[in-house]
Order: C-alpha cells, then sequence, then structure tokens
C-alpha cells in the first residue's frame, strides 16, 4: 500500500463539482449616482461583474407637470415646457406651440419660422456637443474633453441669452411665431459661431473617433437591433444609430425645413459607438442646416398679427405637435374643450421611451459598461419623470 503525499489534495465530495456559477449580487445604482446625471436609480444584478439583468426605476424628479398645465392658461405653460429637458428648452417650446397651432390654425410668418429653425439647430449643436464631452468623461477621460465641449456649448449660450434674455430657460416661442425679434447684429454673431464650428468637430474627431480606448470601449457594447428599436418606439440618434432612417424634419417637414438641403446620418450596428457617431454627424448637418438658413432668412414681423394674449380659448378638439428634438420624437397632446386651460395636456417624452430598452442594451456586458451605455442614451431627467 502507498502512501498518499501530504501535499496531495483531498478528494471532493461527489456532491460539489468544479463549476463556474457565482453568487448574485444585486446592486442599486443611483440615485445619487454621478454616472446618471440626474436623479435616476438602476437596480442591477451581477453575476461577477457581468450585467444579468437591469430595471430602470424612474420617479425621483417627478413635479406633476402634466396636471400643472392642466389647471394653467395655454401661454401660461410655455415656461414650464421649458424644465422638461433643461439642455432644450427651445425645441421643447417648438413642439408645444405646434400642437396649440394646429388646435387654432395660428400661422407664423416667415422670419418667425426662420428663427425657430435657427434656434433650433443651435439647440442641436450644443446638446450633441455636451453629450459627447459627458460621454467621454464617463469613460474616464476627465476633464479637458468636457471642457472642450462646455467652451463652444458657452457661444451658444451666449447667443441664446441676447436673443431671449435667458441661457437656458428661454420661454422663446409664442402660438404664432416668436416673443420677440433676432437684436441688431445678432444673425451676425451666429454666423460667425456656425462658420467656426467645423473647426471644432475636427478637433474632436482627431482626438476621439479613432482613439484606440474610445474605440475597444464602444464597439459592439450596447448594441440595439433595428427591429427591437422600432417595436419599442426609440427615435432620434438612437434609431438612426441601429441603421433605420426616420427623422421628423425629413418625414414631417415641420416648420420649413422641406427648404433645406441636409443628410441623415445613419449607423451600421447600433452600438455606443454608433450613437456617438451619429451625433456628430448630425452637427455637420446641422451647421449646414443653419447655413443656409442664415443665407435665406427674409425681413419682416414674427407673430400672427391675429395671435392673443388675453382671452385665448382654441375650439373645441385635439391636436398633436411633433418634432424631432436633440433627443427624438418630442410630442405634446392637447385636448380643448374651449376654455382657457387645456382639458387634456400629454408629453411624449423621447428620453423616458430610449430609457425603455436599456436592460436589453445592458445584459451581457460588464457592469463598467453599463455607465458608457446609459450616457450614449442622453437622458434628462427633468424630461423623463416630468
Amino acid at each position: 500500500m502507498t502512501d498518499t503525499p501530504a501535499h496531495a489534495p483531498a478528494p471532493l465530495p461527489a456532491t460539489l463539482s468544479l463549476g463556474t456559477e457565482t453568487d448574485r449580487l444585486e446592486v442599486a445604482m443611483g440615485p445619487h449616482h454621478p454616472s446618471t446625471h440626474g436623479v435616476f436609480r438602476m437596480d442591477v444584478v451581477l453575476e461577477g461583474e457581468t450585467v444579468v439583468k437591469l430595471k430602470p426605476v424612474f420617479g425621483y424628479l417627478h413635479r406633476n407637470h402634466e396636471k400643472i398645465a392642466e389647471s394653467t392658461s395655454y401661454l401660461g405653460s410655455m415656461p414650464y415646457t421649458d424644465r422638461l429637458d433643461y439642455f432644450c428648452s427651445l425645441t421643447n417650446n417648438w413642439a408645444y406651440a405646434l400642437a396649440v397651432e394646429k388646435l387654432t390654425g395660428l400661422q407664423p410668418p416667415e422670419r418667425a419660422e426662420y428663427l425657430r429653425v435657427i434656434t433650433a439647430e443651435l439647440t442641436r449643436l450644443q446638446n450633441h456637443t455636451c453629450l459627447i464631452g459627458f460621454l467621454v468623461q464617463d469613460m474616464g477621460a476627465l476633464g479637458t474633453p468636457l471642457m472642450y465641449a462646455f467652451r463652444e456649448r458657452e457661444k451658444i449660450l451666449d447667443l441664446f441669452e441676447q436673443l431671449t434674455g435667458a441661457r437656458m430657460m428661454c420661454n422663446y416661442m409664442r402660438f404664432g411665431g416668436c416673443r420677440c425679434d433676432a437684436p441688431p447684429g445678432w444673425l451676425d454673431r451666429v454666423q460667425q459661431v456656425v462658420a467656426e464650428y467645423p473647426r471644432f468637430l475636427d478637433e474632436y474627431e482627431k482626438l476621439f473617433t479613432e482613439n484606440e480606448i474610445l474605440m475597444a470601449r464602444t464597439q459592439g457594447v450596447g448594441a440595439l437591433p433595428a427591429a427591437l428599436a422600432v417595436n419599442a418606439g426609440i427615435t432620434g440618434p438612437m434609431l438612426r444609430a441601429s441603421g433605420v432612417n426616420y427623422d421628423l424634419r425629413k418625414v414631417d417637414r415641420y416648420g420649413i425645413y422641406d427648404r433645406f438641403q441636409f443628410q441623415v446620418p445613419l449607423g451600421d450596428h447600433g452600438d455606443v459607438y454608433d450613437r456617438y457617431m451619429i451625433r456628430l454627424l448630425e452637427m455637420r448637418e446641422s451647421v449646414k442646416i443653419l447655413q443656409q438658413a442664415l443665407r435665406d432668412i427674409p425681413s419682416g414681423p414674427v407673430m400672427d398679427p391675429k395671435a392673443k394674449i388675453r382671452g385665448f380659448r382654441p375650439k373645441p378638439g385635439e391636436a398633436y405637435g411633433r418634432i424631432e428634438a436633440p433627443k427624438g420624437e418630442l410630442g405634446f397632446y392637447l385636448i380643448s374643450d374651449g376654455g382657457p386651460n387645456p382639458y387634456r395636456y400629454r408629453v411624449r417624452p423621447p428620453s423616458f421611451i430610449n430609457l425603455t430598452v436599456l436592460e436589453d442594451m445592458c445584459v451581457g456586458h460588464k457592469v463598467a459598461d453599463v455607465v458608457i451605455i446609459l450616457g450614449s442614451v442622453d437622458i434628462v431627467l427633468g424630461e423623463v419623470d416630468r
């Protein structure tokens, strides 16, 4: 009989095996977490570092927006729309104004239509610029990239302040036009900012587009199939990154967008990298739209003379106004009973709907990728929770 060496391992019991299963860990990311950019929580279930389940938890910033609007006059609700996506108050104003104009038949003058396009595309530029800055920061590039983005955004916010008196809560659109005309020299200053923007985009592309770290962290991460995106009602850059050609500026041609020549960039894989690239390319198209609008804007009034401020009571009916906001389709559904307030006021927010596929994009990836995938969705909690 041979003695067993002292260093030999003890035999395994028959009931045990050398499997790779690990205990599941439930983690609450948020509501106070720097990656969520607001009070948003994700309940994440992990096996090791791999996400096996994710549940978004909404409601931390609920402000009763829709019910407040139903007890406020039509015009009195315009400043409240600024507080939805507070990065994009001017596009919020426009979508709401479109819905009321459909109810009333008001028609903005030509100059007002051009001012709406100019302010909307400037809004798209500053929104996408910040998104890329925050996204790169979420990957660990602290400081410099975000400051580059804020440097350019400041120029646009200065333009908003000169036009509306406010940098973010602009309250600029009115039913049948705009609150005020552009001050002397303002369009020239816009032209200067727009002319310099391609240089900034070239700078960003040089820094990030072929950066090995960015490509490794984003390519193949958080892919969203086109069929799932369509079925879930996803819109905006997220949908187009999945290869679906749907942009309300082309589909609805609201306002005067049918007068402008621009392309709709599309992605191939629907991953984080494609969502980054779509926003970068969309900014170049916004520059083209702005150049055309600044060239063609006519002189004239900025309000429909039939528009009222006092005694504003739309006839009974319903209307839905929607636009291609920077984050996707933003819509307002209104029902009028002939009174001074909306009988029903409903917001269709792109951020909220785009978040519904977050679990589909995150499952199977590492927990470190969740931060990047969420950042690529581009949410603002004021719009998500309302």
